[in-house]
């Protein structure tokens, strides 16, 4: 599943990604959520007619545009992936083989890599409510030992094992959850701390582990939009910074 908002080309080179990965014989669909970007989509649907695009009139965030397109879709497990992502050899096959081997498992996640093949810090300890003050503004260099167990800096990201909570970039998570739920992401978070979330309520109230899993490597070509001013002044020019403290605000606060 893949949702789209005004980042059309990033979906065809993720959706190509996907056409040249092994996925062995798994019985699939993809899905392509447009979430209101006013892109003419027609492009993906010629060069990928077997996808189902699904339209919303409404920009519902990345949560919101990820349970739409789970709620249209028919598998036992769903793959969460944003379009800036390029998935590698058989990853996809590793993660559907992981959940299906380890029932313990509600979620699992694949290792990260920058586009110049460095590490992404994917896997992460929940945060503290002064965490995200740390990481914008100059007072983190104060603190850097609080930011290196927050990225899990004392792991060497090559073993597989349960974590806290995985970036939403890529994973795969059981049909169930969302089941029982009515939903995968809470939609109260229009962007941001949506898979922190998820991934608290599937280890505290589906008594599941998430796990990230390195052998399963995907590209991910991150950008921090939210962070690219001045901590003192983003807050007054750019809404997905307006967004970032409102969605910290609700996940401590309610």
């Amino acid at each position: 599943m893949i949702v789209n908002h005004k980042s059309q080309n990033k979906v065809l080179k993720c959706l190509e990604s996907l056409a040249k990965a092994d996925l062995g014989d798994l019985a699939r669909e993809i899905i392509v959520v447009d979430n209101a970007s006013g892109e003419d989509l027609s492009p993906i649907a010629a060069a990928y007619p077997e996808i189902k695009i699904i339209k919303s009139e409404k920009n519902l965030g990345m949560g919101g545009g990820n349970n739409l397109g789970a709620k249209n879709s028919r598998g036992e497990f769903i793959l969460i992936l944003n379009p800036d992502t390029e998935v590698l050899d058989d990853a996809i096959l590793k993660l559907y083989r992981y959940l299906q081997e380890n029932q313990a498992a509600g979620i699992v996640g694949p290792k990260l890599l920058n586009p110049d093949g460095s590490l992404q810090y994917s896997c992460l300890r929940f945060p503290k409510l002064h965490t995200p003050i740390l990481r914008r503004t100059f007072f983190g260099s104060l603190a850097p030992q609080h930011l290196n167990d927050f990225l899990m800096k004392d792991y060497d990201h090559a073993t597989t094992r349960v974590v806290d909570w995985l970036i939403g970039s890529c994973f795969l998570i059981r049909r169930e959850i969302m089941e029982k739920d009515g939903h995968i992401f809470d939609e109260k978070y229009f962007m941001y701390f949506e898979d922190t979330d998820l991934c608290r309520r599937v280890k505290e109230s589906h008594n599941y582990q998430v796990v990230y899993h390195p052998e399963a490597i995907v590209i991910h070509e991150y950008a921090r939009s939210s962070a690219e001013k001045p901590w003192y002044i983003a807050p007054f020019v750019d809404s997905l910074t307006r967004e970032h403290i409102k969605s910290w605000a609700k996940y401590f606060f309610g």
